[in-house]
């Protein structure tokens, strides 16, 4: 699947139906990663995290270990991350459904920003990004080099 890129306002509206923006959407391929967007609130942030049905499948099986018997702190991982997220289907409209309480936890407005992040989108309050996008902005090259400096300290 080709990396969601950019950024697009969007408006959850009262039945908290969100429309995929069509420059995301265009990227979707039903038959390659499926009808069913997964929600991942992540309170860090305060955003929602949408996957593709393929990619949250795919990142599902590889990103937590596969054991019948996992540490405690693997275990509350596994049950917070399986349990908070929850799978939508999009309609023929492009919109999903998003789960009222998913919202209130998070505290999103109805005025969102949809970004694409390469392998998943993000569903932010727009007022917030607006506020931090010049920040954001001026931390980027910051924040490549210490991924750079992190991933050279792994290897």
């Amino acid at each position: 699947m080709p990396p969601f890129v950019g950024q697009a306002e969007a408006t959850i509206d009262a039945k908290q139906r969100l429309a995929i923006p069509a420059k995301h959407r265009a990227k979707i391929n039903t038959d390659r990663d499926g009808k069913v967007w997964y929600c991942v609130p992540w309170e860090r942030e305060r955003v929602l995290r949408l996957y593709s049905e393929a990619e949250f499948s795919r990142l599902s099986q590889t990103s937590i270990a596969q054991t019948l018997m996992p540490g405690a702190g693997a275990s509350d991982a596994e049950t917070d991350l399986f349990g908070f997220s929850e799978d939508v289907e999009m309609d023929s409209n492009g919109r999903v459904r998003i789960p009222s309480w998913q919202l209130e936890l998070l505290g999103l407005p109805n005025e969102v920003v949809v970004i694409g992040v390469g392998n998943r989108l993000e569903v932010r309050s727009r007022d917030e990004w607006n506020r931090s996008r010049i920040e954001r902005f001026r931390r980027m090259s910051q924040m490549v080099e210490q991924t750079d400096q992190a991933r050279n300290a792994e290897g």
